[in-house]
């Protein structure tokens, strides 16, 4: 069983690893971007709560994340771990995991934080909004978001650094090396 977070600015990386790190350890990815979308998509009353921020570029209000999140959680396939990928992004998410992990027995076991610099983070959620058409994924927005993700989310790191279990990795170069160094970090961390 794991139960693990990736984190890590806009582009850093964080889905296209997390895939690969889900697929190894035998849990889901559970993205609260692809979480977001779906609810947008499916005409939910969360997604319609979540849309405007999204398109503004801003963080979702922490109760609607949470809420999304609660619901994923319970799904059968998370019941021997996951992955999350985009939460908790602030402190009260991080007391909102805990409570949501302490309501089924579970506790934390690993966060592993991706790193890159601006100028490569923005260069590539720019070409993935090309490839993918991905109307949020302007330059200002992009912007916005490393500036949110370093003003809202570095105490999140700092919290799970207290806690013993950040790991952190240079999320620059080529993706199949990342990922080793990534299982491999794990799986000491995990076995630690």
């Amino acid at each position: 069983m794991a139960r693990l977070i990736i984190m890590g600015p806009p582009g850093s990386g964080k889905g296209t690893q997390a895939e690969h790190i889900a697929r190894h350890f035998g849990i889901p990815a559970i993205s609260t971007g692809e979480l977001f979308r779906a609810h947008v998509r499916d005409k939910t009353e969360l997604g319609a709560e979540a849309s405007g921020y999204m398109d503004r570029g801003e963080f979702v209000p922490d109760h609607v994340t949470t809420a999304m999140l609660r619901a994923r959680l319970e799904e059968a396939d998370a019941a021997a771990g996951f992955l999350l990928d985009g939460y908790p992004r602030t402190v009260i998410q991080i007391g909102a995991l805990d409570e949501i992990l302490a309501d089924r027995q579970q506790a934390l076991e690993v966060v592993l934080e991706l790193t890159g610099s601006d100028d490569e983070l923005i260069a590539r959620m720019l070409l993935r909004a090309q490839e993918e058409g991905r109307a949020d994924d302007t330059e200002p927005v992009i912007k916005r978001r490393l500036a949110l993700y370093r003003d809202e989310t570095q105490p999140v790191l700092t919290a799970y650094s207290h806690r013993g279990i950040l790991l952190t990795l240079d999320g620059s170069g080529q993706r199949e090396t990342i990922t080793k160094a990534a299982i491999a970090a794990l799986e000491g961390a995990l076995k630690g």
